[in-house]
């Protein structure tokens, strides 16, 4: 393109004239030239450079993360996550198995003792969620000048409900939990996966704080969405099942056993 260019102002300097009406000499048609060279190469360099400043910014500009829920890949950003338990959920629906998703969707549940799960949900795939409002945590917008190290008596003042510090951010607080669960041993009363999300919404003071098993349990209760009807289905139909089949075969007696230990599954998990 630039040989091009140069042909094509050696034809037009060559009918250059002078103000007289003369032809202008040969050294001021080389100087001219050369000074109309300098210009062409010059704009020739500057749209090259633009040219591929673009390139560079298009191609190393990362595209950002999505922040939508998408079951089908198990991302559930912001999100508190459900799914029953075998056998236990069949006769305590309101009991399963909960997790939390990071800033982009991939979940993280304390499956076993020092155990985390990441981007591998226990016992199945998601049926219920509730996305957390991230405007009623404090959460502060630069992490990296946060308390991401906090004490764990300011920890234990969230949890009380009676500290007044910012946290530090999302990802931040459930790296916390995660680096505190990865040295505890599990208990279906005391020391569970409910235990392990509440910790993690109490770093985020969610709400203020205080979370602990049984109002994260009525949480999902009551504000959990189904993923599908398949995951309501899935879900649920257990439950139907055996309760038919006790209240057929045992009638008052059924009623009054499932009664029990709804009361001490309750009573158990809210004295841890």
């Amino acid at each position: 393109m630039r040989c091009a260019l140069r042909d094509s102002v050696d034809i037009t300097f060559s009918t250059v004239f002078s103000g007289d009406g003369g032809v202008v000499g040969d050294e001021h048609q080389n100087t001219a030239r050369r000074y109309r060279y300098a210009d062409l190469e010059m704009e020739s360099d500057t749209e090259h450079n633009h040219n591929g400043s673009s390139m560079m910014i298009e191609q190393d500009v990362p595209l950002p993360h999505s922040k939508q829920i998408d079951p089908s890949k198990a991302r559930f950003p912001y999100c508190i996550v459900w799914t029953p338990l075998p056998v236990i959920s069949w006769l305590l629906p309101f009991v399963g198995h909960v997790g939390i998703g990071k800033e982009d969707g991939v979940i993280l549940d304390f499956a076993g003792p020092n155990f985390i799960c990441v981007d591998n949900f226990a016992f199945g795939a998601v049926s219920r969620y509730v996305q957390i409002n991230k405007e009623k945590c404090s959460i502060t917008p630069n992490p990296s000048t946060s308390t991401m190290f906090r004490s764990e008596e300011e920890y234990r003042l969230v949890e009380s409900g009676r500290n007044q510090y910012n946290t530090c951010g999302w990802d931040d607080a459930l790296r916390k939990s995660t680096q505190e669960y990865q040295h505890k041993t599990y208990n279906i009363f005391t020391c569970n996966c409910h235990s392990f999300v509440a910790n993690n919404l109490n770093r985020l003071e969610f709400q203020g704080g205080r979370w602990n098993v049984v109002n994260l349990a009525v949480l999902i209760l009551l504000k959990g969405q189904w993923v599908d009807t398949k995951s309501m289905v899935r879900s649920c139909l257990p439950f139907v099942f055996f309760f038919f089949i006790g209240i057929t075969f045992g009638g008052l007696l059924f009623q009054k056993l499932h009664t029990a230990l709804v009361t001490l599954s309750c009573g158990s998990f809210y004295t841890s």
